[in-house]
């Protein structure tokens, strides 16, 4: 409502880059999700949400070609693709009414705590909140997610990453309270249970993480099956018996599952919210 531009903008980057377009909203809604764990206020909610939302704009003027080439990128075209966060920070800059947070964070989502990032290679000592906040969430969703030129990591090997990355890279702190905020087991992802069936987990619980609310699409047998909610923290018990129990995550396309249809309908969107909320 305070930055008339920023729904044109994403707009604009949608037409431009469907992927990132969609990024840069999945960044928004982790950004808030991890600013509610750490008890920001409603109006740092919004700033973070705005700074999620806007982080990736510069994309917008980088070449397609670059933007999704399959292979490794040459280091002049390198050059052009981390130019995107002063591209970002300039177009952010001549935007009305424009938050200033979110047009800083777009120059500064690359920076790293060691002071080796990108464009200006910054120490912790100068880089925000916010952008902190942002990089992580920016990290996270980038890890998880498939490309042309990447197969995305589950969601326990995307947070390894973060750990690991931690003290160099990204606030170890935030890290903690940002796998805290999603949970062993966030919405979106898919998993199979100690019978074998396979299910989409769409909502956490606050005081019971390990036994979210699942949407159960495959039986035991991995046959389809009218898509049936079961809530993990009631203790339902499968035919046999046996407490439904989360034995491990999986991905979708190992059992011919279209997990675009779900993302599609707000699964992910709604049950970060949802699971926030809690």
């Amino acid at each position: 409502m305070h930055s008339p531009d920023a729904i044109l903008w994403l707009s604009q980057l949608k037409n431009k880059d469907q992927y990132t377009a969609q990024h840069s909203l999945n960044v928004c809604v982790l950004s808030i999700v991890l600013g509610r764990h750490i008890g920001f206020s409603e109006i740092n909610l919004n700033n973070v949400g705005l700074c999620g939302m806007m982080h990736d704009m510069g994309k917008m003027l980088v070449p397609l070609e670059i933007l999704n080439k399959p292979g490794k990128l040459e280091p002049e075209e390198m050059a052009i693709m981390q130019s995107h966060t002063t591209l970002g920070y300039e177009l952010l800059k001549s935007s009305l009414d424009m938050n200033p947070s979110a047009i800083e964070t777009s120059l500064t989502h690359h920076e790293r705590l060691d002071g080796k990032g990108y464009p200006r290679q910054l120490n912790d000592k100068k880089i925000s909140h916010f952008t902190r906040i942002v990089t992580i969430a920016d990290l996270y969703d980038a890890i998880s997610s498939d490309r042309v030129y990447q197969k995305g990591r589950t969601h326990l090997e995307t947070t390894k990453i973060l750990v690991d990355l931690g003290g160099s890279h990204l606030d170890s702190m935030l890290v903690i309270k940002f796998i805290e905020s999603i949970g062993i087991y966030p919405p979106g992802t898919f998993v199979e249970l100690t019978n074998g069936a396979i299910a989409l987990v769409i909502e956490i619980h606050e005081n019971m993480r390990l036994r979210p609310k699942v949407l159960l699409l495959l039986d035991e047998d991995k046959n389809p099956v009218p898509e049936m909610v079961l809530d993990l923290s009631a203790m339902p018990e499968d035919s046999s018996g046996q407490l439904y129990t989360i034995k491990r995550i999986v991905r979708a396309e190992d059992y011919r599952i279209d997990a675009s249809k779900y993302y599609q309908e707000g699964v992910l969107q709604k049950g970060f919210l949802l699971g926030a909320k809690h």
